[in-house]
């Protein structure tokens, strides 16, 4: 019987469970991870509003793991042996005859001061200190911004900090108190947002200022202190501070031999294979992958990685040769509470279609369907 592990219980991860469930049916499947959860990471934006808490965007795996036939493994992965044949975990080690690494990424946490900043998609307690401080605010500055890591171009997520932007202008316009916050967003890049395409970035900047919202862009960041913006080009007093650094690969995976690139993330091909080492996928945030300078760090881009991933593993441990590609493709809806602005990329074209209420509620119904699968 052959033996399948992965590492990870988010997006890639389980993706590639369904996938490899589904081409092998008698495959023993293995899944390791800090705990038996899915976080539906793309709602936390919802959070301040109390459209969404976190309880209604965490899903116990138990009923999937079970219809799916895994094992799950609770533990933190912290190091391989055996060209990637043994898992090691602080729980025991985890045998294998394929490997997929689905850890998902860290965001990076240098920048001085950075504690005085709450990282909106690192969890759930990040995105609850917002919509408590928001509610405890009687006025003031809230400044939204992001940043990158200069090794791994693509290593950053920018689009939920428009999100929460544009979601906590609308909130405070809905609670008739909008006249009382300056809200700032501030970014390195004198046009935030690149990778959504020229029209989108251009959309985003005229929301901004039709909405009153101030910018400070085109300056590198120096670091933070308590109330206070640092960057090179000035400083930006701040009675709240939302920043998305950029990201880095998987603490334990400093502990094995395998291939990294410059920003720390694990090096992969056009397949989703780690170069060198037989039968050891990447997909999600954890992997540095071959592509457009735009190519996304998203869950419908780790979905992707992870199906190719999934086919490419069962393929080899068939006899078969890895040839499966992954799908380049950005695709998101810029929420703003009320409505949403839709933005797809390909390499045949880039689509932009307006903000509608619509699209806000499709949205909601695509956090439904994606959510039904895993409980």
């Amino acid at each position: 019987m052959k033996r399948i592990t992965v590492v990870g219980t988010g997006f890639g991860g389980l993706t590639a469970v369904r996938t490899l469930r589904k081409l092998e049916p008698s495959a023993e499947i293995t899944v390791i991870g800090k705990q038996p959860d899915f976080f539906y990471y793309p709602s936390l934006i919802w959070i301040p509003s109390g459209i969404r808490s976190g309880d209604d965007i965490t899903v116990n795996l138990a009923n999937f793991f079970r219809r799916k036939q895994v094992t799950f493994h609770q533990g933190s992965a912290c190091g391989i042996r055996y060209g990637g044949r043994v898992v090691e975990t602080d729980a025991g080690e985890v045998e294998n005859d394929g490997l997929i690494i689905a850890s998902g990424g860290r965001y990076l946490t240098r920048l001085p001061g950075i504690e005085h900043a709450a990282i909106p998609c690192r969890g759930r307690e990040d995105a609850e200190h917002i919509r408590d401080r928001l509610s405890e605010m009687d006025g003031g500055t809230i400044a939204f911004g992001f940043g990158g890591n200069p090794k791994e171009p693509s290593a950053m997520r920018g689009g939920p900090v428009f999100e929460f932007l544009f979601g906590t202008d609308t909130l405070l316009r809905q609670q008739g108190r909008r006249d009382r916050f300056k809200l700032v967003f501030f970014a390195p890049s004198k046009r935030p947002g690149a990778r959504l395409g020229d029209r989108a970035v251009d959309a985003l900047l005229k929301r901004m200022a039709r909405s009153d919202i101030s910018t400070h862009l085109g300056h590198k960041l120096k670091g933070f202190e308590a109330g206070k913006v640092i960057t090179e080009g000035g400083e930006v007093d701040a009675d709240l501070i939302v920043f998305m650094p950029g990201m880095s690969g998987s603490p334990w995976l400093e502990n094995t031999n395998l291939p990294k690139s410059g920003g720390g993330l694990l090096e992969a091909d056009e397949q989703c294979r780690v170069p060198g080492w037989e039968r050891v996928y990447v997909a999600g945030d954890a992997g540095s992958f071959p592509g457009p300078d735009w190519l996304p760090k998203q869950a419908h881009m780790a979905d992707l990685q992870a199906v190719a991933a999934a086919k490419n593993l069962v393929n080899e441990l068939n006899g078969g040769k890895p040839v499966e590609g992954f799908k380049v493709e950005l695709a998101c809806i810029i929420d703003s509470l009320d409505s949403g602005t839709l933005v797809t990329r390909s390499s045949a074209r880039t689509l932009l279609l307006p903000s509608t209420r619509l699209l806000h509620w499709l949205k909601r119904l695509f956090e439904w369907w994606y959510l039904r699968q895993y409980r």
